[in-house]
């Protein structure tokens, strides 16, 4: 008997989504017409970064009507805790399964203690959403992989200190790297804890500065080769600044990630 040949099968990415805050220009002026050509590039999956006025029911209408589903949502912690019911009513209106803190204020927070202070705040509010059926998750800056004084790293801190079964974490790909670390690394220490990513690519060291996906120098096979490791179950491409026209950086980023095999 010889040894079965290795498998030739190759994942791909079967859902990519777009985090909407790269085409809140265009969000700002017409939230439908943004939606159907979002759709028309070939995105399945959208993560909101605010509503523009619209009701969650007229925005449920628009991702029905244009084939998309929208998996989470950016929302500052302070209107999760102070606006949790209204928030809960929306999330579930609109289908989604997550809750994302985007970022965090975070200007007097320089220790370990500080930032498990925090870590206990996200498990608090992890719970009481895990109680009415959705998630909670925390996305990554590059200050959260910088050493502090004490040599803690925050993100370390907050993996450490956050219950699996309330926290999840979305990985910002690129300000990962930006920071130093290693996303492979992070996947293979805490499996399972990366519900969502977020894509976009660096430029080389040392500038490293944000591209479209697939024009920088990220090694995307190699992070994503580790998807099952990671838990990941959503590629959300963004782009902070993206141009004068989004849609030329979002199709590049699109167009990359749905020849990608890994």
């Amino acid at each position: 008997l010889t040894a079965a040949a290795p498998s030739a099968r190759r994942d791909r990415i079967g859902k990519i989504g777009l985090e909407l805050y790269t085409v809140r220009s265009e969000m700002g002026k017409d939230v439908a017409a943004t939606l159907a050509r979002v759709a028309k590039i070939g995105y399945r999956e959208v993560e909101f970064a605010g509503y523009f006025n619209l009701p969650a029911g007229k925005v449920r209408e628009l991702l029905e009507a244009n084939g998309l589903t929208s998996p989470s949502s950016h929302t500052a912690i302070e209107l999760q805790e102070n606006d949790f019911d209204a928030q809960a009513k929306i999330a579930k209106t609109l289908g989604q399964e997550m809750l994302v803190v985007p970022s965090l204020n975070t200007r007097g927070v320089t220790d370990t203690g500080g930032w498990k202070a925090i870590a206990q705040r996200f498990n608090a509010l992890g719970r009481r959403w895990h109680d009415v059926g959705l998630r909670f998750a925390f996305h990554n800056h590059a200050g959260e992989g910088a050493p502090m004084a004490d040599g803690a790293r925050p993100y370390d801190v907050l993996l450490g200190e956050t219950d699996p079964q309330f926290v999840d974490f979305q990985m910002d790909l690129y300000w990962m790297v930006k920071s130093g670390g290693d996303p492979v690394a992070y996947f293979n220490a805490h499996p399972g804890r990366f519900r969502s990513v977020h894509v976009k690519d660096a430029s080389a060291a040392p500038e490293l500065a944000m591209r479209a996906v697939g024009q920088g120098t990220i090694d995307w096979k190699r992070i994503f080769a580790a998807h099952a490791k990671a838990g990941i179950r959503h590629y959300l491409v963004e782009h902070d600044n993206p141009g004068p026209d989004p849609f030329v950086s979002i199709t590049a980023s699109h167009d990359y990630l749905a020849q990608l095999s890994f």
